[in-house]
């Protein structure tokens, strides 16, 4: 189901040109046009889904098995020395367009990209605790 004005729906639809590295049925794969390091590319699902929230599990395994094959055609063409995949749910989360997509974004030794956050601390007991909150609703 396509969202009338989304620019992503219209992307992965082929209505907007875009450099597309693959395609298929349910997902395009394409060059971010604001690419943080060469190669950054974009799957985006054919289907509208907002965020990790509203998709579902088996479009969204198809997501990221698709993640694998194209990582491994960017290492091979690109020779990055590593890649950071990054998917954002919510504005808080950094997320600007509100259809769910994964960044592929190969990295160099000594680029200048930051993808990170600083590390917090937790007791045991609290990590314990909080494990089995989310493990119940599972």
């Amino acid at each position: 189901m396509e969202e009338k004005d989304c620019i992503f729906c219209k992307i992965a639809n082929g209505e907007i040109p875009a450099a597309t590295i693959y395609e298929n049925s349910d997902l395009r794969v394409i060059l971010d046009v604001a690419p943080a390091n060469r190669g950054h590319a974009l799957i985006i699902p054919k289907e509208h889904f907002k965020d990790i929230f509203d998709i579902d599990a088996v479009s969204a395994g198809k997501v990221f098995s698709l993640a694998t094959e194209v990582a491994r055609a960017m290492k091979d063409v690109l020779h990055c020395d590593g890649l950071n995949i990054v998917q954002n749910n919510g504005a808080v989360a950094g997320q600007t367009v509100f259809h769910l997509h994964l960044h592929l974004i190969p990295r160099f030794e000594g680029d200048s990209v930051h993808v990170g956050w600083e590390p917090g601390s937790s007791t045991p007991e609290e990590l314990q605790t909080l494990a089995k909150e989310i493990r119940k609703r599972i």
